[in-house]
């Protein structure tokens, strides 16, 4: 399956929390490469892509940081608006739903992280409409 680690951290929603939980995940000495925060009133959560996930997690973990790793795809398309509603159009038409996605763009590329539904069926979508997705090396080298 062509799917990427995903860090979710759990954050108190409190004046520097998220710069305590960045020096942490600095001392892992791993590359960010994605990420994305969404907050309720208690708390957020910072969803992250990060060259070595694993190294993150146990960093955290160290210092009592609740983390939980999930499995995303990693999409690469132009960064038209038009190729991001072609490859979302496949997934709805084959009853896949995307629960969440954030994006980033370099130059004409585009990356969309998403997570879907049902990781088995999106993986039989993205094979059989040859949607393109990346692995974290491939991330990395962005």
């Amino acid at each position: 399956m062509a799917t990427i680690k995903q860090l979710s951290i759990f954050i108190e929603n409190k004046s520097g929390r998220l710069h305590e939980i960045m020096e942490l995940i600095g001392r892992a000495n791993v590359r960010i490469i994605a990420g994305t925060v969404a907050d309720t009133s208690e708390y957020g959560i910072f969803r992250l892509i990060a060259s070595d996930p694993d190294k993150v997690q146990s960093v955290l973990k160290e210092n009592n940081v609740s983390t939980q790793i999930s499995e995303v795809f990693a999409i690469s398309t132009n960064s038209k608006a038009g190729s991001f509603i072609e490859n979302l159009r496949y997934f709805s038409a084959n009853g896949v739903s995307i629960e969440y996605m954030y994006c980033f763009s370099i130059e004409n590329h585009a990356f969309a992280i998403i997570r879907t539904n049902d990781n088995c069926a999106a993986q039989q979508v993205i094979d059989s409409c040859g949607i393109n997705t990346l692995t974290i090396e491939d991330l990395a080298k962005v």
